[in-house]
């Protein structure tokens, strides 16, 4: 299970119920209305559920839309939103039930019922975007609405339905505002999450004010200024600017890194996360990296250590593993393949692979994307030191990265993973899976068939062996390489509280959570 640990770093108090000093924490009464400005660097694709599976547009979609479902701060299993309950029916984990909250209304006024609840996970599937979170919902086979009931039925027992329908991908959308068959365009969302979307400028800010008919897991939290930013170096110079009051994902490395617990100006929060950072290899025929040899031999190349101390500053972790520390079924399988770098071993195998030296490819990452360029630049560095390679590399404004990679036209890239749900499950299937949303080509079937038996159990601690299993196929066959487990920081003015909570990776963007203090 996930542990998330909040560490206190500037005078941030992590309270007992009657601990002393608990006053300097409460919200202001007075400021209740007043807006806090929070600054990020993260990229919204879509604001329409059908058309995004990334952090920035789920990041928005947790505060305008509602789930079934939603996950608490460091929570292990999702709790209410707009669902009263949920739960499987008999016995297989093939049908999942669930009755709405009474009372919920959409900005025009109509109420909610299952029917948007159906039309809504619908719409995903049939719209099947290159960049939507389609591939998330492969064993939901169809959906009944009844009134205030909704009922999944599934191709196959899935115990981590409930975790999927506390995604972004179960946003509930109004039916009479949302095309059945194509995505929504335009500047507005209509949603009953605890925010309304009042205005946007897409990357630059989205304005958010309290949803006066929200009802639901949360209370809604004081107005919102979403500001955007190109790089950490834009973010960092609007804080220093004081033009916004937090900043999250995420400043630059060097700024992280020198943070002052001592600065009375600030309040700093940093949490254990489960997010993490891979490169992804194209194995189709015809690519660079078909050959699994070849991609045996950079994976005996990378030096994780040196890019988590040089590139990040030590504010990531070296990671050898897909499932990330904290989940159950972490493990070290790359590094019991892999333990240490050998250009020896990696030019053993190129020449049994029968390829010309160097190896040419391309290597794409976003723009933007925190220090990409800089880790681009460090890992074409470690694998041309020794000749074997010879890499281009190349950045991408975001939107046009992931249809590259989506569409199988980029032959290496690094992508982060933000857990869409606290489960081994949310590392395997969309990265490794046949047909998983990184679109590396790869498909293995004894990968799948552990994907399959793991989601059996109820029980998700009994999962571990599959996952484990997994992981010593994945890196025997490098599809991917994993490179870094990140921690998250939030920074926040020392007249707002709440930061803690804002986010610990798993997908969820707890804006209601700040406050003036």
């Amino acid at each position: 299970m996930r542990s998330v640990r909040m560490r206190v770093l500037a005078g941030l108090l992590v309270l007992a119920a009657a601990g002393v000093g608990g006053w300097q924490l409460l919200p202001s009464q007075a400021d209740t209305g007043r807006t806090i400005s929070v600054g990020t660097t993260d990229t919204v694709t879509s604001l329409d559920p059908a058309g995004a599976y990334d952090a920035g547009s789920w990041a928005l979609f947790s505060n305008v839309f509602q789930t079934l479902l939603t996950f608490e701060p460091g929570g292990a299993e999702p709790v209410p939103d707009a669902a009263k309950h949920c739960g499987f029916q008999g016995r297989g984990l093939r049908t999942y039930r669930c009755e709405l909250r009474d009372g919920l209304k959409f900005p025009s006024g109509r109420g909610m019922t299952a029917e948007d609840v159906k039309y809504s996970f619908d719409r995903v599937k049939k719209i099947n975007s290159d960049v939507g979170p389609a591939s998330l919902l492969s064993t939901l086979q169809s959906v009944d609405a009844d009134g205030m009931t909704v009922t999944f039925h599934l191709s196959s027992a899935d115990a981590t339905f409930p975790f999927k329908v506390a995604t972004g991908a179960g946003s509930i959308v109004d039916r009479t505002r949302y095309p059945s068959a194509s995505l929504r365009t335009g500047s507005s969302v209509d949603g009953t999450g605890p925010y309304e979307l009042s205005s946007y400028k897409k990357g630059r800010t989205a304005g958010l004010e309290p949803y006066g008919a929200y009802k639901g897991a949360v209370k809604p939290g004081p107005p919102i200024d979403l500001r955007y930013y190109a790089d950490g170096e834009a973010l960092d110079k609007a804080w220093n600017a004081k033009q916004v009051q937090v900043a999250s994902r995420q400043l630059p490395p060097k700024v992280l890194a020198a943070l002052n617990p001592s600065d009375p100006a600030s309040r700093v929060s940093e949490a254990d996360s489960s997010e993490t950072r891979n490169l992804y290899f194209n194995t189709r025929k015809g690519s660079p990296l078909h050959d699994v040899r070849v991609r045996q031999a950079m994976a005996w190349l990378i030096d994780r250590e040196q890019l988590a101390a040089t590139v990040y500053d030590g504010t990531v972790d070296p990671l050898y593993s897909l499932v990330p520390t904290g989940i159950t079924g972490h493990t070290t399988s790359y590094f019991d393949d892999y333990p240490k770098q050998d250009p020896a071993q990696a030019r053993k195998l190129l020449t049994e692979a029968g390829v010309s030296l160097p190896v040419r490819f391309t290597y794409g990452y976003g723009l933007g994307s925190g220090s990409a360029a800089d880790e681009a630049k460090e890992l074409k560095r470690q694998l041309e030191a020794t000749g074997l390679f010879k890499v281009t590399v190349k950045g991408y404004e975001w939107t046009d990265f992931q249809k590259r990679w989506a569409t199988g036209k980029l032959d290496a890239y690094a992508v982060g993973w933000v857990a869409d749900y606290p489960d081994a499950d949310t590392f395997a299937a969309p990265l490794v899976g046949t047909a998983g949303t990184m679109n590396t080509g790869y498909s293995n079937k004894t990968v799948d068939h552990l994907i399959k038996d793991s989601r059996q159990y109820a029980d998700r601690g009994a999962v571990a062996q599959d996952f484990r299993d997994l992981q010593t196929t994945v890196a025997d066959d490098v599809p991917v390489i994993p490179l870094w487990q990140r921690k998250e920081y939030v920074v926040t003015s020392e007249d707002v509280g709440g930061g803690q909570y804002l986010d610990d990776g798993d997908g969820v963007f707890r804006l209601w959570k700040l406050n003036w203090i």
